[in-house]
């Protein structure tokens, strides 16, 4: 992500209600993001690459030991960067198929963008139902698309006042995204708000960031210098070491409510797996090697 979360006060629809949810749910955390314009892209598939994205992709890293991969998993995947209820250190994912939904409500129109970069998505992460619908009532997923003047309004509309003002004051959000979780530590609900007016680069890398800490990945942190959930760092597409860091989440074996120390014993069986997956995956989208380097075990 680039920033946090928080709950929800004055829901757009019953779909993302976060302080009702059905009685169930709380907005747990808020995650918001970018300070400074960012490099992005839509998959290959949708688009040529942007000169930046280029050389970002080319130049990444793509070799990581198994103790480097571990420390950005437990920094990103048990933390909240902003957090209104009690803190705790769980895992929170989906376990149910993630149908997003898009509110086009700016210009120019990205909604095409969003369907391209969830399929980027989803063809990057193994176990992972996710996928664009057109019916909000079958959604667990909404991207917003806003004007960036409406930016703090949709906030204010979606958190309250004093939450918003909370909001701005810690994270000085670009982005933002939330979820709600119910008392088992299961995503039920998850929103993105994104500016669509606010640069091509800003928005792909918000449009990735925000879409995957939406999933479960919900804190950034500065100390691990490969991961997107980094606010110094810039990617605008889905870079390998994140992609091991999603791929450990939604690795059956890893159950919502999961603690550090229960998820440490499984991860001998579970890296394995994840590296070949991620590495077929990558050459099955013709980008198995980067600067010569292959992605590989360390």
């Amino acid at each position: 992500m680039r920033r946090g979360l928080a709950k929800s006060a004055n829901p757009l629809s019953s779909v993302c209600d976060g302080r009702s949810m059905r009685g169930r749910l709380r907005w747990v955390t808020m995650i918001a993001a970018f300070a400074s314009v960012m490099a992005g892209e839509m998959p290959r598939s949708a688009q040529a690459e942007d000169s930046d994205v280029n050389i970002r992709r080319a130049s990444q890293r793509t070799s990581f030991n198994n103790d480097e991969i571990k420390d950005g998993f437990f920094k990103t995947a048990f933390r909240a960067e902003l957090q209104f209820d009690r803190p705790v250190e769980r895992i929170r994912k989906f376990d149910e198929p993630v149908r997003v939904f898009v509110v086009d409500g700016g210009v120019p129109d990205r909604s095409a963008v969003i369907a391209a970069v969830v399929a980027d998505i989803r063809t990057r992460v193994d176990h992972l139902d996710l996928a664009i619908t057109a019916d909000r009532s079958k959604a667990n997923l909404v991207v917003m698309l806003v004007r960036t003047r409406d930016f703090v309004e949709t906030i204010r509309s979606r958190y309250g006042t004093a939450e918003t003002k909370q909001i701005q004051h810690k994270l000085q959000p670009q982005c933002l995204s939330g979820i709600a979780k119910d008392r088992n530590f299961r995503i039920r609900r998850a929103e993105v708000i994104l500016p669509v007016d606010a640069g091509e680069f800003q928005f792909y890398d918000c449009a990735y960031e925000e879409l995957l800490q939406a999933l479960g990945l919900v804190n950034d942190d500065g100390s691990v210098p490969w991961t997107m959930f980094n606010d110094d760092v810039q990617m605008g597409f889905f870079d390998i070491y994140d992609q091991y860091l999603v791929n450990m989440l939604y690795d059956p074996r890893v159950r919502p409510g999961m603690t550090k120390s229960e998820v440490d014993k499984l991860l001998p069986d579970i890296l394995p797996r994840v590296r070949a997956w991620v590495a077929n995956a990558n050459t099955a989208n013709g980008e198995e090697s980067h600067n010569g380097s292959r992605v590989s075990q360390p």
